[in-house]
């Protein structure tokens, strides 16, 4: 199947449809049995066919193209010249087909892209494959860098419904969806404000350089909505995604449960919470972490739980006995302020909102730093109020806005660290204290999250728990559509086995296939 089709897309781009008849010059035809896209040799997009109805998905005479390449500044020595240093857009301004890939070049840059197509029954799938730079007599030049690239963007018609989550929109015709195949796909489906009546959204994927460009992929599935889910299974199937369409299904999906809370005290109460759960009639039930553990990050038991996972073990047991289904409610993405990766010694793989340089030797006995750069902005929320330079933290009460500028008030060896001596020079930071300050976030670039990951998949497969809620999804650093949901999926990487269904504090575009159940909201 896959050989017929790649065979229709060549004859198409020489002229003929797969009916034998004539079909407009320079375009270039990509289908399977539910769509028919149509783009032009100049990049732009023409048509979207849902072929089952013959109805057309797009809004057509806006001559958007298909693809286009980003620079947050223009990078060439010509075009810098030419445009302010603000974001600067290229699109596509023409595409050819080669074999199975798409190789698009793009207006008044150097760029050249290889889009590799995945063409399924049941989807059409499109992965950034290669980026070329080719220069024309312009003798030695350095190669330009691209922030971000659209990989497909379609400006789809509007119709009863948008699900932004999903990015899909429908009604009870034909559901039209843009899906990310993986992680790093930035997905998202726009529309300019004040623009409604234009009718139509926006759908695209990008990838963007500071999370990953090549193999970053999307997947494009057109289909009547009550198929639309089958659809979306067999890509996570093909593409190794969590089986979010498979969680959806289950029939706990809909249950709703009992949610522990015991200050360490549940291995004496856990017997009257189980006859209170199955007077209220829940079928499943939610152990919070500090019930156990004295912090997230570490998960060191409390001293109630003298045999740690064997008293762990315990009450999950009777939850199960009870015929109940054991979840386990957690904080994932940060260290408790209490716990070792922030005392005595804070962990080097904490985050730090913003850098600071010492304008001035650091003495143990010094309360004021100065600073080379203006700290306005930097938080003054009480216990959040943190610097770590080294291994050391420092609490402040305040700073000045003009220079010298300074950090004033200052507590050295805070939260049990050591105060030490630095010299001028030194970078340092602003530690990413949670805006609920129990908390200090991981630095998401480095190895801390699939540590504590790994360390949350051996608790859950020791204790016997079936579902997770993801407690404090938002509090990540940016790109926020990226770290949200990957920081979630490296937890769901690390699970053995996977869990029956989870929910999330916040969600992003690849959260879909992790959180089958949305809109968490703790309330007391």
């Amino acid at each position: 199947m896959k050989r017929l089709y790649s065979l229709l897309i060549l004859i198409s781009s020489c002229g003929w449809n797969l009916g034998g008849e004539l079909a407009t010059a320079g375009q270039i035809v990509i289908e399977n049995p539910d769509l028919r896209l149509v783009i032009g040799n100049d990049a732009i997009v023409r048509s979207l066919i849902h072929k089952p109805s013959g109805q057309e998905c797009l809004v057509t005479d806006l001559g958007i193209p298909a693809f286009t390449i980003t620079q947050y500044r223009p990078y060439d020595n010509e075009l810098q010249l030419s445009f302010p240093a603000k974001s600067k857009t290229f699109p596509a301004e023409s595409v050819q087909r080669e074999g199975d890939s798409l190789v698009v070049e793009f207006e008044l840059i150097s760029h050249k892209a290889t889009i590799n197509l995945q063409i399924r029954d049941e989807y059409i799938g499109f992965t950034l494959e290669k980026l070329d730079y080719h220069l024309e007599d312009y003798g030695d030049k350095r190669v330009t860098p691209i922030d971000e690239m659209v990989i497909l963007q379609l400006p789809v018609r509007d119709r009863d419904n948008f699900g932004e989550w999903l990015n899909v929109m429908w009604d009870q015709d034909v559901a039209i969806n843009l899906l990310a195949t993986d992680q790093y796909a930035k997905i998202d489906g726009y529309q300019h404000p004040g623009y409604e009546q234009a009718g139509y959204h926006l759908l695209s994927a990008a990838a963007v350089r500071e999370v990953r460009t090549l193999g970053t992929g999307c997947a494009l599935i057109v289909s009547p909505p009550d198929n639309l889910l089958d659809r979306i299974a067999i890509v996570e199937r093909d593409y190794g995604l969590p089986k979010g369409v498979e969680s959806r299904r289950r029939p706990e999906y809909k249950w709703s449960y009992y949610e522990l809370r015991g200050d360490g005290k549940l291995l004496q109460t856990i017997d009257e919470n189980i006859a209170y759960a199955k007077q209220g009639g829940f079928r499943a039930m939610v152990i919070y972490h500090p019930d156990f553990a004295r912090a997230a990050g570490h998960f060191e038991w409390r001293d109630e739980f003298a045999n740690g996972i064997e008293d762990l073990k315990e009450i999950v047991r009777k939850i199960k006995d009870a015929g109940i289904i054991p979840g386990f409610h957690m904080h994932y993405n940060k260290a408790g302020i209490n716990d070792p990766y922030v005392t005595p010694e804070p962990d080097h793989r904490l985050n730090l909102r913003r850098i600071f340089t010492l304008a001035s030797p650091l003495e143990p006995s010094s309360s004021i730093i100065t600073v080379e750069e203006d700290p306005s902005g930097s938080t003054l929320d009480d216990r959040r109020r943190f610097l770590k330079i080294g291994r050391e933290l420092i609490s402040y009460e305040g700073y000045t806005s003009e220079p010298p500028y300074q950090f004033t008030g200052c507590e050295r060896g805070a939260l049990g660290s050591t105060a030490g001596d630095y010299e001028t020079g030194i970078k340092f930071g602003l530690l990413d204290v949670d805006t609920w300050p129990d908390f200090v976030r991981f630095d998401q670039r480095t190895s801390i999250q699939k540590e504590v990951a790994e360390r949350i998949g051996k608790l859950c497969a020791e204790a016997g728990f079936e579902f997770l809620y993801f407690d404090g999804a938002e509090d990540v650093h940016p790109p926020y559509w990226f770290h949200g949901a990957n920081a979630q999926y490296e937890v769901y990487k690390a699970l053995d086995p996977k869990p029956i269904f989870a929910e999330g504090a916040m969600k992003a575009h690849f959260s879909w296939h992790i959180l089958t159940r949305g809109n968490a909201f703790d309330h007391f």
